[in-house]
């Protein structure tokens, strides 16, 4: 029989293995991304940003799971970079529209050899690379926010 606190044990947490994860992941694409001069978070805004050319600040967070606040200054650092512009809408002023811009096309070449070297790094089959990338989407989508919970 189990002691109350067993469910206190890292070893019993399925985010502690996630957050690990995540952490290390990270930190070998470090390697990669400093010839870029880019940090994870700016490549993974650029991964959307080539993907979509234009798109606003709140799709921008949606895509990437990342409020406003933290993407502001990741923006404005590639701004600066000249990969991106920030310009408000003609619509609506509230909207800040995300563009690509050409500096930011010819860095997608230079970025386009990461995945694979990336996968390298990956001690998992294709098929178990498949289902960690189902199982985690699956979670991302499926996990109640913490409002639905307190309910």
């Amino acid at each position: 029989m189990g002691d109350k606190y067993d469910c206190l044990k890292i070893s019993n947490q399925l985010c502690f293995p996630l957050y690990a994860c995540s952490k290390e992941i990270v930190k070998r694409y470090k390697p990669y991304l400093d010839p870029l001069d880019l940090t994870y978070t700016q490549y993974i805004t650029m991964m959307v940003v080539w993907e979509e050319k234009e798109l606003t600040v709140k799709a921008l967070g949606d895509k990437l799971f990342l409020d406003s606040g933290t993407l502001t200054p990741v923006l404005k650092k590639l701004e600066q970079k000249g990969y991106v512009t920030r310009k408000r809408s003609k619509d609506d002023e509230r909207n800040l529209i995300i563009s690509l811009t050409k500096e930011g096309e010819e860095l997608k070449k230079q970025a386009c050899n990461i995945p694979a070297k990336m996968g390298k790094c990956v001690n998992l089959s294709p098929d178990e690379t498949r289902t960690l990338y189902d199982l985690l989407y699956k979670l991302l989508s499926l996990a109640p926010s913490m409002d639905e919970m307190a309910d």
